[in-house]
């Protein structure tokens, strides 16, 4: 019995170490190029996630919901645990995703248009420690004559943006041909404003998220069950000129948003409630 013990005991020491504890399992799959991670399930709170943003000073995310819901933000960790709400007195009329930019202003997307009407749009930008001090971005579409246009015509709802080198990046969905992206530019400070329309690129979904890096060199959009990453970008405006990588993400449901975690690392919400975590390197 003693030798079988000897033997025994070595073999499972072994089969721990190569396998894991199953805690350890997220962990090892984060760190796994194109690998899809299931982190947490969001708290009840955020019914409706629509946007996203990595805080690393908290090590953190930021997310909402969407339409009709309370004009809040709420600070999430990486197990999911609600850590704060923080409460606007703004309106939510269709809040649509987050940006970031290198002071650490949060910027709030109230851009969605889904039937192409609205002439009030606003981007709203704070500080989370400050969320009584908000700037309006207020503005309307310099290409958009009618509202609203015709239906084959109706891309001017916005789901994505992301910001880069003092500038915000609106990305449309196309509501209309479901194909064409077209990329606006704004100022990121308060005012009243009409949308530079850029340029667009025929992606072939509905974008309904977007992130840049740090550096500006990648930049990321979601759609539903797909996950559309342009690397070496020079120009943020023309970020569809960069090297496109197509990935599915379907097991992530309907996904809503995205935000750059680091350089390599991307963080995904769905509108049911998931946030995930994609390695790009």
């Amino acid at each position: 019995m003693l030798k079988i013990l000897a033997f025994f005991i070595p073999a499972m020491v072994a089969l721990f170490y190569f396998l894991g504890r199953p805690g350890d399992k997220a962990t090892d799959a984060s760190a796994t190029a194109g690998k899809l991670v299931r982190l947490a399930r969001l708290p009840s709170p955020v019914s409706e996630s629509s946007g996203v943003e990595f805080i690393p000073e908290r090590s953190a995310y930021i997310t909402h919901n969407d339409a009709g819901n309370k004009p809040h933000l709420y600070v999430v960790d990486q197990k999911g645990k609600l850590v704060e709400t923080i409460k606007l007195n703004l309106p939510n009329v269709d809040w649509e995703d987050l940006a970031r930019d290198s002071e650490g202003n949060i910027y709030i997307a109230d851009t969605g248009n889904n039937n192409n009407k609205r002439k009030e749009l606003a981007i709203y930008k704070l500080q989370l420690d400050k969320p009584d001090q908000i700037e309006a971005i207020r503005f309307t579409y310099e290409d958009q004559k009618d509202f609203p246009p015709s239906k084959k015509d109706m891309n001017y709802d916005v789901e994505a943006i992301f910001w880069q080198g003092g500038r915000l990046y609106l990305v449309s969905k196309d509501r209309g041909r479901k194909q064409t992206a077209k990329v606006y530019e704004l100022p990121d400070s308060g005012g009243q404003y009409k949308a530079r329309l850029l340029g667009s690129h025929k992606l072939g979904v509905p974008v309904t998220g977007a992130a840049s890096s740090a550096d500006g060199s990648t930049v990321a959009l979601v759609s539903e069950g797909g996950l559309h990453i342009f690397r070496n970008v020079s120009n943020p405006g023309a970020f569809y000129e960069g090297d496109y990588q197509k990935v599915s993400i379907k097991e992530a449901g309907q996904t809503e948003a995205v935000a750059f975690e680091n350089e390599s690392t991307l963080v995904i919400t769905s509108e049911d409630g998931g946030l995930f975590r994609y390695s790009l390197n």
